[in-house]
């Protein structure tokens, strides 16, 4: 449970106008100490990039045309939970719905730049002049601490981006990389011209040289730092975490049931979670499929029904294996993007872009699951009740992740709040 007595030094800066925290969100802050925090482990963030259309996915509306008259381009179906329906190119998430929240009120102002609008999603903030803002999965790993030296804290399965970054937290809350999954970060595996004496060799200078230089420096964060990363690098390229890429250890069932290569990508992530990592971010990169992925311009529309298909298969038999292993209470399953799509129709018989209301996905994590949050207008173009920021989104995964989402974080000496005045959403909470 939050504490229900705000710290002294808290409350007398708030009283004076001096604290970087708002009267606002100090009172929040007041309102919310009853939130039950919740107990989830790990977090597994599928990224969705390009700007999924939620009218299209998980908020279907009136069919339109796919020229003039506005709407969704499928049909819907219903889901195991009455009242809350799907397109009709995800029937397996239908089945799961019970183990899902659909936020489909999440709201922002950043419209027509991806960049910007992946940023705010990652960090829940804009971009300011004179601090570097740290991801989400850099602040859970903060937070939460590794679950295991052994394995990575945190990994991101696409190429490396600063929106991704620790930012101020600084390096030993970064990522680790993966732009394949057939065998470990490149980084990790040895050429194989080195074998087991050799490395040992070379680990053990590389080793004399880092002690001697911490001693030199002993008043340098950056270098112990950089020191512990070093150390962990060279226990992360062992063999428990490179036999987690072993795909073939799992059933060939199974690695049927999780489909193409999204779907591999989110079985390496349950493996992942499976080892100790903390937190993983799986992007969907199928761009192929319909010439454009999630950012469906012109013709990409018209193929869009393989996207969702490779996303409704992979996303839940991911929820169902978790359920299988007895994982998914402990496990948060997050689907993102950066925004969503109009209902109107462009001239190529796409979408634009529409920030103002969309959809993100949470399941499991030991939330009150089975419901919808918020509601959208007829067509999906704007909110109708219950608007969701990018910030309350975060701090909604914060305290899934048992994380006080008022809390500060701190940029040398300087207070952060964790989100920017984010709330999490009450009801998902015991």
């Amino acid at each position: 449970m939050l504490t229900t007595e705000l710290p002294r030094r808290r409350f007398l800066h708030s009283a004076a106008g001096a604290s970087l925290l708002s009267i606002p969100a100090t009172a929040r802050a007041i309102q919310e100490t009853s939130l039950r925090l919740g107990k989830a482990e790990s977090c597994l963030f599928l990224w969705l990039g390009g700007g999924a259309a939620h009218i299209d996915t998980f908020d279907p509306k009136r069919r339109g045309d796919g020229k003039k008259l506005a709407g969704s381009y499928y049909d819907s179906i219903p889901t195991s939970v009455p009242g809350v329906r799907v397109t009709e190119h995800m029937p397996q998430t239908a089945r799961v719905m019970d183990r899902c929240v659909f936020v489909r009120t999440v709201s922002h102002a950043i419209v027509n730049e991806h960049a910007a609008a992946t940023n705010l999603m990652h960090t829940g903030r804009s971009p300011s002049g004179t601090l570097q803002y740290p991801s989400i999965g850099s602040i859970v790993l903060d937070q939460k601490g590794h679950r295991s030296e052994d394995v990575p804290g945190y990994v991101v399965m696409g190429y490396p981006n600063v929106t991704r970054d620790p930012g101020f937290l600084g390096a030993r809350y970064g990522y680790v990389y993966l732009t394949q999954i057939e065998t470990g970060p490149n980084g990790l595996n040895r050429p194989p011209d080195v074998d087991d004496n050799r490395q040992r060799r070379r680990e053990g200078l590389l080793g004399v040289l880092r002690e001697d230089l911490t001693r030199r420096q002993p008043n340098d964060p950056d270098i112990r730092t950089q020191a512990a990363v070093s150390r962990q690098g060279f226990r992360m390229a062992g063999p428990r975490f490179l036999n987690v890429f072993d795909l073939k250890r799992e059933s060939a069932d199974l690695r049927t049931r999780y489909g193409g290569e999204f779907g591999q990508r989110c079985l390496l992530a349950r493996r992942l979670v499976q080892s100790g990592v903390r937190f993983v971010e799986v992007s969907f990169n199928l761009n192929f499929l319909n010439g454009t992925g999630w950012d469906t311009h012109n013709d990409g529309q018209i193929n869009q029904h393989l996207l969702i298909r490779d996303l409704d298969q992979a996303f839940a038999t991911l929820v169902e294996d978790l359920e299988r292993l007895k994982l998914l209470d402990t496990t948060l399953v997050v689907i993102a993007t950066e925004f969503g799509r109009p209902p109107e129709f462009d001239s190529g018989g796409g979408r634009g872009h529409q920030s103002i209301a969309f959809t993100g996905v949470l399941a499991g994590g030991g939330l009150r699951t089975g419901r919808a949050i918020g509601a959208t207008d007829e067509l999906g173009a704007k909110v109708a009740e219950r608007p969701i920021s990018v910030p309350d989104f975060h701090a909604t995964i914060h305290a899934a992740m048992g994380i006080d989402p008022h809390k500060n974080l701190f940029a040398g000496t300087r207070p952060v709040p964790i989100t920017d005045n984010g709330a999490p959403i009450r009801e998902l909470f015991g």
